[in-house]
């Protein structure tokens, strides 16, 4: 459907709509939602009866009308196949008034073997690669019905479906096509559609009927059982899911979900000790090309657009993948549809080395997106869950099934109505003949004495001379008999839901030993492949500049006050950690970005502008920073009052782009973090240029020592309240998020900064004149402002406005 294609509006568009803003945004609402529900249904989505979405519904229905599947007594015979041209200029003209090629594009996705799982189209000459090349023009290429299609089309004239007229009215076309199996999850599907997407993956024949079966059996079968009979996707391509169980059933749950895939490969030992890893099997949607594009990328870099040089972190690829890799060959051929050759640097280079290196910067590991939505047995497109997808069909094949048996118990009674009339005429030929000769009308004298109904009538004045011959009532006596038999099972499918579904695990158990082959895709977890650079653990301390000049020097003890900056720039602060570790910057939007500590730049000159080292987003500023082991555990908080507990490693991310992470209100800001645990040394500039730093050591100790881990929380507020409460009432969050209310606030009274504490803190701000002004609160005045997490706390009457709060010890 198209905007030209809608009824006129009532009123007209032209009259009271062009006059009434309101009519017009009406009218424009109702067309968009109509063309939408049009996309939706009509194009992007797959039904979950049949599988297919209405293009390549049309597409198999007018090959079968073609004469373009099998035939003969177990259809076994394939058709001659004809050129995919003649097919499109059928399909258009009878069924699907679109353009030529979007038909021809999906029929050549139903002909591509590394694209369907189970191709429904058998197509003859360049139907393209999986390495993008596209099909051969329609004119070139042949086509005919696979023989997995007539599990979709074998029972259409059965009276199983829905007749609907065709664009026109000149012909009908099908609603949905019979299908004997779930071809939905067999070939899967991927779509977008107005407002939402579908990404079904495919699976194996046999393990879908041997879920189908189960459900049959058993409707209330557990999640897990089904799961077990079911385990995940079954890619056309092979590879290995290494997504844990539980990732995958969550994904069959809820009806979306993201699976780790990876290819799979081989190791063939050469001469002289040599070796080279064989790449044999790769992941959905990933080709041969693509791979050798991406390690081109890698090891041959580009300028990015606006630097100078290359940066450092393509510089660090370039060098870490060409220390273990020598060349890359792509040896795919006809009898090997997937050989990609990688020869490592040396043979002495470890194979998981190698291995690991090429997973982690090539889409050889990548993720495999799941979302499940489809139209459903309703017409209403949702997401489902994987037992709701199996019900729904089930309940459609119960239907088929239910329908079929109907439509056939009505052809069987009525060949027994008409061999119950030729019995009768056998048994008085004579007479019979004497009145078709003696009478004027004998279809009305033959009914008349023999009591025989219209139909009988009309059948016997039509008989042929020869079947009035002795053998002939010899075969109606076994017809009968054979069709009588056949009624009685065809009742008992109609009157006993019981053998209805007998029949349904006899037909498709018997569809899975005739079509089912085995699991192409491992599914076996593994962890997630990550390229490690090796750094020397040596310690190295941290300093960041006011404005976000980052830089690091070796060693730990440094004099804070002895760092240069840029003129007008000064110490934000310094932080005592490892090689190893990882600088934290929290944006002014509340997302975190990660820096290894190793990919810094040395202490000699101002460093470099953090802004170079992450992406980030237009509008956004860096305000605060962190750095230390994974492990280090830190107390965020925003000016809304909410904050909450993160480690390091909860904060790092892959992305130069980082994560979302401290959850913020408009016209919220970020809050300084402060340190609660990880056994280091941090000094803060206070915005007067005063470092704060931890206590000295004890004589014969180190020349610093880092603070002991924090019990308290400190909390204040811009108005000068404070309040304290023990650490135990804060939570964790790994992921994130708003956290719990720290300090309850009134008005326009914001929170100045929260700190974890062991004993003092101290609080800074802003006086009369707008002088720097700061008091220290030891541990008995702490305890004065003890209170409930989440409570107003106490008025401490500074004399000044706080802006920030500090742990001294």
């Amino acid at each position: 459907m198209s905007f030209e294609s809608l009824p006129p509006s009532d009123p007209p568009l032209a009259g009271a709509c062009a006059d009434d803003p309101d009519s017009l945004a009406a009218y424009a609402q109702r067309a968009y939602l109509e063309y939408a529900l049009s996309v939706v249904k009509g194009r992007a989505l797959p039904d979950v009866c049949d599988g297919q979405k209405p293009v390549q519904r049309r597409i198999l229905y007018a090959m079968q009308r073609m004469g373009l599947g099998y035939s003969g007594p177990n259809a076994n015979t394939p058709a001659k196949p004809v050129k995919s041209a003649r097919v499109v200029g059928d399909v258009l003209g009878r069924f699907h008034p679109h353009g030529d090629q979007a038909a021809y594009d999906a029929l050549v996705r139903m002909a591509q073997d590394f694209a369907q799982r189970y191709p429904l189209i058998d197509g003859q000459g360049n139907f393209g690669s999986r390495d993008g090349d596209g099909a051969a023009a329609m004119r070139y290429t042949e086509a005919r019905l696979s023989r997995i299609s007539t599990l979709l089309l074998d029972e259409i004239d059965q009276g199983t479906v829905d007749w609907v007229p065709n664009y026109d009215g000149s012909t009908e076309e099908p609603r949905q096509l019979p299908a004997r199996l779930p071809f939905v999850l067999l070939n899967g599907a991927s779509g977008i559609a107005v407002g939402m997407a579908t990404e079904i993956p495919s699976h194996n024949l046999r393990e879908v009927a041997d879920a189908c079966v189960a459900l049959v059996k058993n409707p209330q079968l557990p999640d897990d059982d089904l799961f077990a009979l079911l385990p995940g996707p079954d890619y056309p391509g092979g590879g290995q899911i290494i997504s844990p169980t539980a990732d995958i059933h969550d994904a069959y749950r809820s009806g979306r979900g993201s699976l780790k895939v990876r290819a799979r490969w081989k190791i063939e030992d050469l001469a002289r000790g040599q070796w080279q890893l064989v790449v044999t099997e790769l992941p959905p949607g990933v080709s041969a090309q693509k791979v050798l594009e991406e390690i081109e990328d890698i090891t041959n870099p580009k300028v990015k657009a606006g630097k100078k040089a290359l940066t450092q972190e393509q510089t660090q690829l370039k060098a870490s993948l060409l220390a273990v890799l020598d060349g890359v060959r792509d040896e795919s051929s006809k009898e090997s549809p997937v050989r990609l050759v990688f020869e490592p640097k040396s043979s002495r280079i470890e194979q998981q080395e190698l291995i690991t290196a090429l997973l982690a910067h090539t889409s050889l590991e990548t993720s495999a997106p799941i979302n499940l939505t489809m139209v459903g047995l309703d017409g209403k497109p949702v997401p489902k869950s994987l037992r709701q997808m199996l019900e729904e069909w089930i309940a459609f094949r119960q239907t088929t099934i239910t329908r079929r048996s109907r439509h056939r118990l009505d052809k069987v009674l009525d060949r027994i109505h008409i061999l119950e009339g030729r019995q009768i005429v056998l048994l008085n030929i004579d007479e019979v003949i004497a009145i078709i000769r003696a009478s004027d009308e004998p279809k009305a004298a033959l009914i008349a004495r023999f009591n025989l109904s219209d139909r009988q009538a009309e059948d016997i004045l039509e008989i042929r001379l020869r079947q009035l011959a002795r053998l002939e009532a010899i075969k109606i006596e076994q017809e009968l008999k054979e069709l009588r038999e056949e009624q009685g099972k065809l009742e008992d499918i109609l009157a006993n839901p019981a053998s209805l579904r007998r029949l349904m695990v006899k037909e498709i158990e018997a569809d899975a030993k005739t079509f089912g082959d085995e699991r192409r895709t491992l599914i076996q977890a593994e962890k997630k492949a990550v390229a490690e650079i090796k750094v020397v653990d040596e310690p190295v301390t941290v300093v960041v500049s006011a404005k976000g000049w980052v830089r690091a020097r070796t060693g730990h003890g440094h004099d804070a006050g002895g760092f240069a900056f840029k003129a007008g720039d000064g110490l934000y602060g310094t932080f005592e950690c490892r090689t190893v570790d990882t600088l934290i910057v929290l944006g002014s939007n509340g997302r975190v970005y990660s820096v290894p500590v190793a990919s810094l730049p040395g202490a000699r000159g101002d460093g470099q502008p953090i802004t170079t080292l992450i992406d980030l987003e237009p509008g956004t500023q860096p305000v605060h920073y962190l750095a230390g082991p994974a492990s280090s555990m830190w107390l965020l908080s925003g000016s809304g009052g909410y904050g909450f507990l993160a480690t390091v490693e909860d904060m790092t991310s892959r992305f130069k782009g980082g994560k979302a992470f401290v959850t913020l209100n408009e016209g919220e800001t970020v809050c300084r973090p402060a340190l609660v645990s990880g056994g280091m040394v941090v000094r803060l500039a206070a915005p007067d240029g005063t470092v704060l730093a931890p206590p000295t050591a004890p004589e014969g100790g180190e020349a610093q020592a880092a603070l002991a881990p924090a019990t308290q929380v400190c909390c204040v507020s811009s108005s000068g309240r404070v309040l304290t409460f023990d650490l135990s009432d804060l939570k964790h969050q790994p992921k994130g998020g708003r956290g719990l209310m720290l300090m309850g606030l009134e008005g326009k009274d914001t929170l100045a900064g929260a700190v974890a504490y062991l004993r003092s803190v101290r609080i800074d701000g802003v006086g009369r004149g707008g002088k720097w002004r700061d008091e220290v609160l030891e541990i008995r005045s702490l305890n004065n402002a003890r209170a409930a997490r989440g409570r107003k706390g106490r008025d401490a009457s500074f004399g000044f406005k706080p802006t920030a709060v500090w742990r001294v010890q």
